[in-house]
């Protein structure tokens, strides 16, 4: 059973350009009414991952965040927690196609992206696609890859397209990697490099699940599956109209130079060898009006940026000899530059204001 389509307002949505806003963009009853719809999906969406992840309702709001704001995830943490459960209680929730691919060592780019097949009977080539000609694409342990192959993802992932043979081939929108690692056993593996780590919008660690988490795991699949009891709750389609909505969100200049202010302030930090790039900005930036669009508001609060701060920018920052030595994590630097970086003011941060500095919040760069 297929879930029902969206309204018109979220169908006129679909073909908003980019930052639209204001008078010619989608403003006023049209976003609020979308906005509506789109808080009551994500919640279907996001109740469906939390009962497969139990304990941790923060992954789901993060990865359906990632989802509208068309990125993609990278999940770290140790076997057996539920990474690869994650990815796959997401894309259940959603009608589109899914392909799932289990990197190995021997795993070859043709694998993923699709090869050119001679067919005799009618003396041409027939172009097969790879797995990720479709909507989410789950890759398991992508550090068990070779780094010819993880590069292959890399067009895919930043620009929407594969090239086979010098033929250009356009995946299927909308288009969001979930990729998995493990953090222990690296013997074999194959570390994604700085240039793939940045491609990716978000990093989650799952983690162990407390007694009373575990204990209802046990509880609801005592009889059956994780994943048995879940069905689609929108569609791909919808989930492009709903990305449109996301895009009209409000962010004001002074919740712009906040985020700005955070980014800069890891390319200064002195325990660090290389801060997050500009194209972490726009991610962060992208997802937060995500996370303020699922909480129905339309506009970015600078507490969505906090929120997102630590997944979006960790993984992307290497640290220095010094700090590694002493024991220091990417998480910690994070962590300690939201805090002393100063806040804007909520009225700053509101559609009808620009400027100002909540008083005591710390001190700017």
């Amino acid at each position: 059973m297929h879930p029902d389509p969206a309204s018109a307002t979220l169908a006129d949505a679909r073909d908003q350009p980019e930052g639209s806003g204001g008078s010619d963009g989608l403003r006023g009853d049209a976003l609020r009414r979308g906005l509506s719809e789109l808080v009551d999906t994500t919640a279907r969406v996001r109740e469906a991952v939390d009962s497969v992840v139990t304990g941790r309702p923060d992954l789901a709001d993060i990865t359906v965040a990632v989802l509208l704001a068309e990125g993609h995830l990278l999940v770290e943490d140790v076997p057996g927690v539920g990474k690869t459960t994650l990815a796959k209680a997401l894309a259940r929730s959603i009608d589109c196609q899914v392909g799932r691919i289990q990197f190995t060592p021997d795993l070859l780019p043709s694998d993923l992206t699709g090869v050119n097949i001679f067919r005799t009977a009618t003396h041409d080539f027939e172009f097969r696609r790879g797995p990720v000609f479709n909507n989410i694409v789950i890759g398991d342990e992508i550090n068990r890859a070779s780094p010819k192959t993880q590069s292959a993802l890399l067009e895919c992932m930043e620009e929407g397209q594969t090239t086979v043979d010098g033929t250009t081939h356009t995946l299927p929108r909308p288009f969001l990697v979930v990729a998995t690692q493990n953090p222990v056993e690296m013997e074999g593996t194959y570390p994604l490099p700085e240039a793939q780590r940045d491609r990716f919008t978000a990093r989650l660690t799952v983690g162990y699940p407390d007694n009373d988490a575990e204990l209802q795991m046990l509880d609801r699949q005592e009889a059956a599956g994780p994943l048995a009891h879940l069905s689609a709750v929108t569609t791909g389609d919808d989930v492009l109209r709903y990305a449109a909505l996301v895009r009209a969100v409000h962010a004001s200049p002074a919740v712009k130079q906040y985020v700005l202010d955070l980014v800069g302030a890891t390319r200064e930090h002195p325990g660090l060898r290389l801060g997050a790039s500009p194209r972490a900005s726009l991610q962060l930036l992208k997802v937060a009006k995500a996370l303020a669009a699922m909480s129905g508001r339309e506009h970015v609060l600078p507490d969505d940026v906090q929120t997102l701060a630590l997944p979006v920018l960790a993984h992307r920052l290497i640290l220095g000899t010094e700090a590694r030595l002493s024991g220091t994590t990417a998480e910690e630097v994070v962590t300690e530059i939201v805090q002393r970086t100063a806040v804007p003011s909520p009225h700053a941060a509101s559609p009808t204001r620009a400027t100002g500095l909540r008083p005591g919040a710390g001190r700017g760069r």
